[in-house]
């Protein structure tokens, strides 16, 4: 296995600084310490040069607070702009290509070009193509953010980064909190790096050929009930080296009867639905809006016309018919948003 080295000095290379904060401040100009650095950014990108090269660099303190997704609520790291969050972009912009290479073609999540849309997509085409999967296997992983384990997210670091500098630099990261923190920009990359020998066994040796991760949630698809628990068994094994454990709760179905709920959407061969509470929380922030005389606020409405885009990715028509249209569509002059992009959503 090739291993890269002479990283480091491309990391604080002033022009990767400067490209590092231009992809950081992006939707965060508003940011009293992105303005800060708006204001003399040469002055700011010479002093993260200096602690980078001179190994002066400590990771900053967060910000704890918590979050409510969907049902469950997460406890979220927040680095200062200055200079945490530059510095994880300008790793990110020199290892990322490296990274990304080990990852399996169905990792998804806080990879270029591999969002939820990839995700869906290639699910989509598998069940389209494969009409024998009958069968589904979901799991995800116990408390994982939380449950990394630093010694070994850092050994698996070092199957691809022998450049001891970076590894200074990546260790002081990485120790900065239990676990890896959920709220770093680089933390979904450690979550996929420390799940990625896992998923390469998992195809690879397990043969499980349709087999999609996104963060700690994985899906497999066989034509067996069998094959999955067999091979349900064997992941448990495998999993143990890392730390971590398979919820209890994972589950084993047939398609056709449940649907895959996964990424927000449920899938079923031959269609996509939007999962129940996704489409009821959407449904009341759109009635809301349509009834009140009051302008909505900016928050409010964006989040409700980018509803567009997760409906165009599933089997919607009657939805859009029955609440988008109805109470949007006398809207959409006011609030900028085109009757095409209503009328695709169906």
């Amino acid at each position: 296995m090739k291993r890269f080295g002479n990283l480091y000095d491309k990391i604080y290379d002033l022009e990767n600084i400067r490209l590092a904060h231009k992809n950081a401040r992006k939707h965060k100009t508003k940011y009293k310490e992105v303005r800060m650095v708006d204001k003399n950014p040469e002055f700011y990108f010479k002093q993260i040069q200096d602690m980078l090269k001179n190994k002066t660099f400590r990771n900053g303190e967060y910000s704890i607070f918590t979050r409510k997704f969907y049902s469950k609520e997460r406890v979220i790291y927040k680095l200062p702009y200055f200079s945490d969050r530059i510095i994880h972009h300008c790793i990110l912009q020199v290892i990322g290509p490296i990274w990304n290479s080990v990852f399996i073609r169905n990792t998804f999540s806080s990879i270029k070009n591999r969002g939820i849309k990839d995700a869906v997509l290639r699910i989509k085409k598998t069940l389209h193509e494969h009409p024998d999967l009958d069968y589904c296997l979901k799991i995800d992983i116990k408390k994982f953010y939380p449950s990394v384990n630093h010694d070994i997210l850092k050994g698996i670091i070092a199957k691809k980064i022998k450049d001891k500098d970076l590894l200074w630099l990546l260790n002081e990261i990485i120790d900065s909190a239990s676990g890896v923190p959920i709220g770093n920009y680089l933390s979904q990359y450690f979550g996929n790096l420390y799940l990625s020998y896992f998923d390469h066994y998992s195809k690879e040796i397990l043969k499980a050929k349709y087999y999609y991760r996104y963060c700690d949630d994985i899906v497999v698809l066989s034509n067996s009930k069998e094959k999955l628990r067999e091979l349900l068994k064997a992941m448990r094994i495998k999993v143990d080296p890392l730390r971590v454990t398979i919820k209890e709760n994972w589950q084993i179905f047939p398609i056709d009867k449940r649907g895959i709920d996964f990424l927000g959407y449920v899938f079923f061969k031959n269609h996509i639905l939007i999962r129940k509470a996704i489409k009821q929380r959407f449904i009341k922030n759109l009635i809301k809006i349509a009834k009140s005389d009051i302008l909505p606020s900016t928050k409010v409405t964006s989040g409700s016309m980018s509803f567009v885009g997760w409906m165009k990715l599933a089997n919607t028509r009657n939805l859009v018919k029955k609440y988008f249209t109805k109470n949007v569509q006398s809207l959409v002059i006011k609030y900028g948003v085109s009757k095409r992009s209503v009328k695709n959503a169906a």
